[in-house]
């Protein structure tokens, strides 16, 4: 049971754009770590049962949501081989009892990193063994105090596909895929995610990563399957055709993205075999920036890897811009454990969205929890600071919709009302020192 607390003074980021900062607030938080009052300090009588925490003008605002996350790397630099017997060996010792419990400690501890740096909510797409859901059930029954995991097990792919066969139950066909779908399901995942093209980390050849992988049919059968359960699909799209076939088989999300034509944006829109009538798109622009864009003398990446990041970014971004332009629906996800994409700098994420699109901070501030809360279904819940919500909070103190950067420098965290009063973030030096000298 937490303890009741009492936020006075702070200004709250509100959750409406349109809104401006409201000063001279008090949050009232109940023992079940839930807002139970919002109002002006002046108004309001704090009773002896609330700890008061006294934040003298610091801002508070919705924990940051990262919809595209991997819990098994922590974005340390890594030359993504494609090498099969290296692959072979590497999953062979991970894949023992020792293995797997290094697996499990290093994925806790990417999790509260990423919770030390203000993100209170992670949907992991795509790890072994069910560590995921083990974690999350961990959390849920109060064993370690994390943050809110939704998380979808094992990849679903094809034959030679990407992430198979180490990090994906293989399937050939749509009843294959329907299988897969209960097999997860049965393992306790909160959604499906998919692999309809290739992907950067195991291409072996210039433009495999966004090849068509898997067909229409499959894709049907499996959102189906899946929707039926009421878990929404992810997929994994990297190519204009590969997010046709994703959207025209009724997935939920499109993963990264790429360059759209009126059909494609007309299904976003409006999707009959979606879950929820729509689909959103989840870029993961810095997952391919870097690599991209920094020197092979640096990231030491082979040339195949590079020009298919170069690929693959480059069509994301065109999708982002078209997204806005279109009114599709946004969310923020980094594909954290890749290469230079640390758990704790969803901050980099959107800088990126200020930088290179004519979105505004407060659009940005909101597509990272109102929006995401939404995409992922999770909005009754979390993503806004509203009576009757989970205390997913965190406390800066300056404001981060004129310094996007101050996101970085979180001073407090609230997951479901446990204060984290002194936040700490190991950071990986390496990675943040070149990060910053060149982007």
């Amino acid at each position: 049971m937490n303890k009741r607390l009492a936020l006075k003074n702070c200004r709250i980021i509100h959750r409406d754009s349109n809104k401006s900062i409201a000063d001279n607030m008090t949050i009232l938080i109940n023992e079940n770590g839930i807002i139970e009052h919002i109002g002006k300090t002046k108004e309001l009588k704090i009773s002896k049962n609330y700890k008061t925490i006294n934040l003298a003008g610091k801002y508070v605002m919705p924990g940051l949501i990262n919809a595209h996350v991997h819990l098994f790397s922590d974005g340390k630099p890594f030359t993504m081989s494609s090498n099969e017997s290296m692959l072979k060996t590497g999953y062979k010792l991970l894949d023992t009892k020792m293995g797997r419990a290094l697996l499990k400690k290093r994925m806790k501890r990417n999790a509260l990193n990423a919770l030390h740096a203000g993100i209170t909510t992670m949907r992991s797409v795509g790890e072994f063994f069910y560590t995921d859901v083990h974690l999350r059930d961990e959390i849920k029954a109060n064993k370690f105090i994390g943050p809110n995991l939704l998380v979808s097990g094992y990849f679903l792919s094809v034959t030679g596909g990407h992430g198979a066969p180490y990090l994906a139950l293989v399937s050939d066909s749509p009843w294959e895929g329907r299988k897969n779908v209960r097999i997860n399901s049965k393992h306790g995942v909160d959604l499906i995610k998919i692999c309809v093209t290739g992907g950067v980390t195991d291409a072996k050849a210039i433009g495999e990563a966004g090849r068509l992988q898997m067909t229409e049919e499959e894709v049907t059968a499996i959102c189906d399957e899946a929707h039926k359960m009421g878990l929404l699909v992810a997929a994994h799209a990297e190519s204009t055709e590969g997010v046709r076939i994703a959207l025209k088989g009724g997935v939920d999300t499109i993963e990264h993205g790429a360059e759209m034509d009126e059909e494609i944006i007309a299904l976003y829109q409006h999707n009959p075999k979606a879950l929820r009538g729509y689909s959103a798109l989840i870029p993961t622009c810095q997952a391919g920036y870097p690599v991209a864009t920094l020197d092979s003398a640096i990231t030491k990446v082979k040339h195949v890897v590079k020009e298919n990041s170069k690929l693959v970014y480059e069509g994301m971004m065109v999708s982002l811009k078209q997204a806005i332009t279109n009114h599709i629906k946004i969310g923020v996800g980094t594909d954290a454990a890749m290469p230079y994409v640390t758990h704790y700098d969803l901050w980099r994420e959107l800088n990126h969205f200020l930088k290179y699109t004519s979105l505004s901070p407060n659009q940005v501030i909101e597509c990272v929890t109102k929006s995401n809360a939404e995409i992922l279904g999770i909005d009754h819940i979390t993503g806004t600071v509203d009576i009757g919500k989970q205390a997913d909070l965190i406390v800066l103190e300056r404001n981060p919709l004129e310094a996007i950067q101050t996101l970085s420098e979180v001073k407090m965290v609230l997951i479901k009302g446990h204060l984290i009063k002194n936040p700490t973030v190991s950071r990986i030096n390496k990675v943040d020192k070149l990060l910053n000298s060149k982007f």
